[in-house]
């Protein structure tokens, strides 16, 4: 794909290889928490976490941005809490995602899977076999709400520590969707440490109180991850997991005082694996705890050699700024995306954007409605003849 003719070649397009994929330019998809799996009466019959035609035709509408990221995607029952949103976990819904993977490379896409655990961010309705939820540590979320699987606002529940057993357990549970993964055809994963869910609750120190060899120390604190990652490599090679984290966001009740030292470390430990790339919401528009100075995409690529994505709040000309300034090599897109699914090719000619989807179309059973239903652009006829 071209760039515009006039000035100088935008490196937002420009090609640019994570791992040993090669992708064509630098915009990425953003995993978006989009809850379009088909809604049943029983929420609990797992009809309602398979992916479905109309996701199909969601990623594949995309599929010329240089990586699509899927939504989170539940790895297991206990790691689930989100009304209609995807599980791989079962044949069917390796089935449905396969559907989408064959689809985004028939248009010559690049497809990585989100692998989501909630921790304590579910609730316990959507886990009949536990009926309990999960964190580092024994607290509560406070502020806000909990949702149930009936949809109706709850009061957060407090949590379960995860035992060493547990632990041990989850990290597998993580390697078996990742085996399913590749049993779907996706050229890689990204790990969800993000957002205060459960691995992002092992790695903040406001969140974990642990006092075994989870808990305490930096190296500690880190474990999780680094296990998780480890089993995910006997599946993919490295080159193929990304990882993604949130050191400013206030999301779940997160933030902590020493986020600043321990997200500098974290890029440091995970750069000796060699991922495909360090996904990193720097961008403040998903709140800002305040609890330590802002970290950026640039404090972290001092630490990490490998590609780094940047993300939240992005425009054309932010993004593009970032990647000339060295700061940050791709750029993931979420609103903006969801409007303009040839978004691409609309940075590409200039193109004007569509308005962004409006709020109650993001993540509502709503179908196809602020989903599929945005156009791609049409140029005009003096258009074409530049």
């Amino acid at each position: 794909m071209g760039d515009s003719k006039k000035g100088p070649k935008m490196q937002l397009l420009q090609p640019i290889k994570i791992g040993d994929l090669e992708l064509p330019n630098r915009l990425v998809l953003a995993p978006m928490t989009r809850a379009r799996c088909t809604p049943s009466k029983n929420p609990l019959d797992g009809k309602n976490t398979i992916p479905n035609d109309i996701m199909v035709e969601y990623y594949e509408q995309r599929a010329s941005g240089g990586l699509l990221i899927t939504e989170a995607t539940a790895i297991s029952e206990l790691g689930s809490g989100w009304l209609n949103a995807p599980h791989i976990r079962t044949k069917e819904e390796v089935a449905g995602w396969k559907k989408v993977v064959d689809h985004v490379h028939k248009r010559k896409g690049r497809i990585f899977l989100q692998l989501w655990h909630m921790g304590r961010q579910g609730h316990s309705s959507f886990h009949p076999s536990t009926n309990d939820i999960v964190s580092a540590s024994a607290i509560k979320i406070k502020g806000g709400h909990a949702r149930n699987i009936k949809g109706e606002n709850v009061e957060w529940e407090t949590p379960r520590a995860l035992s060493i057993d547990d632990i041990k357990a989850t990290v597998q549970d993580y390697k078996k969707a990742a085996e399913l993964c590749k049993e779907a055809g996706f050229d890689g994963v990204e790990i969800h440490a993000a957002n205060g869910y459960l691995i992002d609750q092992f790695l903040q120190s406001s969140t974990n109180k642990r006092a075994d060899e989870y808990g305490g120390s930096q190296e500690n604190r880190i474990r999780f991850l680094k296990e998780i990652f480890e089993a995910i490599s006997k599946v993919y090679p490295a080159g193929r997991i990304g990882f993604r984290l949130s050191p400013n966001g206030n999301y779940g009740d997160m933030g902590s005082e020493d986020n600043d030292k321990m997200f500098r470390f974290i890029a440091q430990e995970m750069d000796k694996y060699k991922p495909a790339y360090m996904h990193i919401m720097d961008g403040l528009g998903f709140g800002f705890h305040g609890k330590c100075p802002v970290v950026t995409c640039a404090d972290l690529k001092k630490y990490f050699s490998g590609p780094v994505i940047c993300n939240v709040g992005l425009t054309k000309g932010v993004a593009e700024g970032m990647i000339r300034s060295g700061a940050a090599d791709l750029a993931c897109f979420g609103r903006l995306y969801i409007s303009n699914p040839d978004l691409a090719e609309r940075f590409a000619n200039d193109w004007p954007l569509e308005k962004e989807a409006p709020y109650e179309t993001w993540w509502q059973a709503t179908g196809a409605k602020g989903y599929t239903d945005w156009p791609t652009y049409s140029p005009k006829k003096e258009e074409k003849a530049k």
